[in-house]
């Protein structure tokens, strides 16, 4: 039975972005949220500790740190692309590049694997793109 509500979650998760009833973000907060309390109510799932509600606010008390954590994380990095920090090396690997796109595509990779070594695949991504 729960393997059902996992499903028809995913389904219903689809269906409402793929129709564009509602934003990701929305649908993402909403509908695991609305199946916790079918799971809970109909007895497929037993949550301890307050049910889903409870469930829900020690979710939010583990992950509130990583996710203050990201966020400064992204401006730090966005600040840090805005003063030119990794404009010299960027110069660097173009020059290197020159317009082959095959050696551009390898300077890509060396680009995002030098930016990646700070573990945080959201600012690899914003200084690479």
């Amino acid at each position: 039975m729960i393997v059902f509500l996992g499903v028809a979650m995913i389904a219903v998760f689809m269906f409402l972005i793929l129709t564009k009833r509602t934003t990701p973000v929305i649908a993402l907060i909403l509908v695991p949220g609305v199946f916790a309390i079918i799971a809970q109510a109909s007895g497929v799932a037993t949550v301890p500790d307050g049910g889903v509600t409870g469930a829900i606010m020690n979710s939010i008390r583990d992950f509130a740190p990583t996710a203050a954590l990201l966020v400064f994380a992204i401006i730090y990095f966005g600040l840090m692309i805005d003063v030119g920090l990794f404009d010299p090396l960027i110069r660097g690997i173009l020059r290197a590049v020159g317009n082959s796109p095959v050696r551009l595509v390898v300077g890509t990779a060396v680009l995002a694997s030098v930016v990646s070594f700070d573990g945080d695949g959201s600012t690899t991504f914003i200084i690479t793109v």
